[in-house]
């Protein structure tokens, strides 16, 4: 679809009720994808992510000689190659906007015998790419850059070895793409982190029969071994599922259900900051599918207070800091955040946009290097500006339905590329939302 301009107007709404399955996990659907392309034997992914970046992975998969069916929206058949089946491609490997595409296709693609060219949309080509080039070099990729920046030109035929590599800076994707080389590479791969990034890489190599020893900060892995075709029902997205936490949580009377959330520990901060907060939030039938702990989410009204944020929970909820700001302008009391430095370099400067927009409705927050102080009140009828950060539109989706009047949220198209499908999954629970063209 263009990116024609496209405003919201959320209205205060009754009580929210129901259950809202929400959308597949990315970074899941971007890893299942990978693992059964290389793996032996055919892999059956379910709730699968049907969004532009996950589209653009498999899109790069079929191009390398996999064959991917697509039996109903949300569910793939991969047709798995093995380790040595790839087909190199004359044509460039469009990511479209993919980073975390490109990155893991990179440490895939160092291993290979044949040449490749990874290249994205105009966002993607001004993401740095160094981070991950340089430590696939010391393990013996070839890989040019444009000046640290895509496109990638990937030399195939090189032979790879084990590294131990200290991330400077964490990464989940960094850690992962030398990871997916390690598959390919002679001895042990063993990748030590600042402090623990999301661990759904390690998870799933393992889900696919690869050994694999990992602990919070650490992986390690041997090359030489096989993957073997699994099935593998991708989580709903916790960081989807956040808004609709946040919104039951603070319009009087609702109970919602979230069924087969991620609850993945590194991604979850969320979760124990509305428990702080005084939320009233219960996980049932928990399980794991394809490595990842997943359970069915409810989520009940509660009367929400400020709190001081641990700020060791920071990084395991750093996308959900727009919904958590909402939460804390409604709660009474005020809210601390501190350490959350990473905010500011998100699609956008998520401190700023949420505190220009919260002022806009009247909320009192103060901003600071590395947060915000947050009063707790009532908000008030407005217009605000996503900034084109999907994040930032939903978040006030949440707000006008406790708001005084209707809160108009301006730009919001590229909300669909995130999470496809957000304006009728909300109406369908309650939500008062209108999308003006």
């Amino acid at each position: 679809m263009g990116m024609d301009r496209l405003d919201w107007c959320s209205q205060p709404a009754q009580p929210l009720r129901g259950s809202v399955r929400v959308p597949g996990d990315k970074s899941v659907s971007h890893r299942a994808l990978m693992l059964a392309a290389i793996a032996e034997g055919d892999s059956r992914i379910r709730g699968f992510l049907e969004g532009g970046d996950t589209l653009a992975t498999a899109a790069v998969l079929a191009q390398l000689g996999v064959r991917i069916e697509a039996p109903s929206a949300g569910e793939r058949l991969v047709h798995g190659v093995g380790l040595h089946g790839l087909r190199g491609s004359p044509q460039p490997l469009d990511c479209g906007n993919a980073g975390t595409g490109m990155r893991l296709l990179a440490g895939l693609l160092a291993g290979q015998a044949f040449d490749s060219t990874l290249m994205g949309d105009a966002s993607l080509s001004k993401r740095p790419m160094r981070r991950v080039t340089d430590p696939l070099a010391s393990m013996g990729a070839r890989i040019d850059t444009r000046d640290g920046l895509p496109p990638l030109h990937v030399h195939g035929g090189q032979s790879l070895r084990g590294i131990r590599y200290a991330l400077p800076v964490a990464s989940a994707q960094v850690k992962s793409a030398l990871l997916l080389a390690g598959l390919y590479a002679a001895g042990e791969t063993d990748i030590l982190e600042p402090h623990p990034t999301r661990d759904y890489t390690e998870r799933m190599l393992a889900a696919f029969g690869w050994p694999i020893e990992f602990e919070p900060g650490r992986a390690r892995l041997q090359g030489g071994h096989v993957l073997r075709a699994t099935d593998v029902e991708v989580p709903a997205d916790f960081s989807s599922a956040a808004f609709f936490l946040v919104a039951a949580s603070i319009v009087p009377g609702s109970a919602l259900k979230l069924p087969a959330v991620g609850l993945n520990p590194r991604r979850t901060g969320l979760l124990q900051a509305l428990r702080l907060m005084g939320a009233d939030i219960t996980i049932e039938n928990q399980r794991e599918s394809g490595g990842e702990p997943v359970g069915d989410l409810a989520v009940r009204y509660a009367p929400l207070h400020g709190i001081e944020l641990p700020e060791a929970w920071v990084p395991d909820m750093i996308d959900e800091f727009p919904a958590l700001f909402i939460a804390a302008a409604v709660a009474s009391g005020s809210t601390v955040v501190r350490g959350a430095a990473e905010l500011r370099v998100k699609e956008s400067d998520r401190i700023a946009t949420m505190a220009a927009g919260l002022r806009t409705l009247g909320a009192a927050i103060e901003e600071t290097p590395d947060g915000a102080i947050i009063q707790g009140g009532k908000l008030g009828a407005g217009s605000v500006d996503s900034h084109l950060d999907h994040r930032i539109a939903m978040s006030f989706a949440v707000a006008g339905l406790v708001a005084g009047g209707p809160v108009r949220i301006n730009d919001c198209s590229h909300v669909a590329t995130s999470f496809p499908g957000f304006v009728e999954l909300a109406n369908g629970c309650g939500f008062a939302l209108q999308a003006l063209a």
